[in-house]
């Protein structure tokens, strides 16, 4: 009697150091994915203005300089896009201690700050397509755009009345809120896997119409900063995904109860 109670103790005890020995370890993989997650989405914008600046003279929005007006287009759709939509998925594993109705809150606000970039920066290129008497709408990049804003519209529009104002009636719509929640989130993750190709197909053809196809072959210094600004966006799509996988994402488990 008394080997067995000291073998099922035992293993109780190898039991615990398992369990605290695989949470520490997910909350270390936890925090790299966010930490490296944030720099990138701070850090594809940051990059996107520099290469405005350093190689195609900043911004302006003017019928003389119609190129530097353009400039705004990449910049606000990669913030818009990529940066507050990243963080607007990113909020609900980053907050994790915060209350619901909170993280709803910031998760609205984020896409408040990326509807404008998105708006904007259609209308400086739309504009800009005018002015220089470019067709709307022709490439594969614009398709792929255009149906990202609809979405992200339809999105925030579907997700600022369901999950905000009908919070007044909490409990008589608490049913049909939870319903949508895998809807709203799906198509979320859609909108935002959407702003990544069309972001990615426009800096290709961004290089290719301005640098030319002979000196993005030979790999200039800005050829490789837009390559660079792709690449991260690539990153970011990655590691935001990978943070959302499955239904659950980060889910740390609970410590086992053992028997006294």
């Amino acid at each position: 009697m008394h080997t067995r109670a000291f073998v099922q103790r035992s293993r109780s005890y190898d039991s615990d150091e398992h369990e605290r020995g695989a949470g520490a370890c997910e909350w270390c993989e936890y925090a790299l994915v966010i930490t490296l997650a944030t720099i990138l989405l701070i850090g594809v914008s940051a990059l996107t203005v520099f290469w405005v600046f350093f190689y195609r003279e900043g911004y302006a929005w003017a019928d003389d300089i119609p190129e530097k007006q353009f400039n705004l287009h990449p910049t606000l759709m990669v913030a818009g896009f990529i940066t507050f939509s990243g963080f607007s998925v990113l909020l609900y594993r980053i907050c994790r201690c915060f209350r619901r109705i909170y993280v709803k809150l910031l998760h609205a606000i984020f896409h408040a700050l990326a509807f404008p970039c998105i708006v904007i920066g259609f209308l400086a290129v739309l504009d800009y397509h005018n002015k220089k008497g470019i067709n709307n709408f022709y490439s594969l990049h614009s398709w792929i755009g255009f149906v990202a804003m609809g979405l992200f519209g339809l999105q925030y529009a579907v997700g600022f009345f369901s999950f905000l104002l009908l919070l007044i009636c909490n409990k008589g719509t608490a049913g049909f809120r939870a319903s949508l929640v895998p809807v709203h989130a799906a198509f979320g993750i859609l909108t935002f896997v959407l702003g990544v190709a069309a972001c990615l197909t426009g800096l290709t053809e961004k290089a290719i119409f301005t640098l030319g196809s002979d000196t993005y072959a030979s790999m200039s210094q800005e050829a490789i900063v837009m390559n660079a600004i792709g690449m991260s966006v690539v990153a970011v799509a990655v590691l935001v995904l990978y943070t959302v996988r499955g239904t659950g994402g980060y889910r740390l488990r609970p410590a086992a109860q053992h028997p006294s």
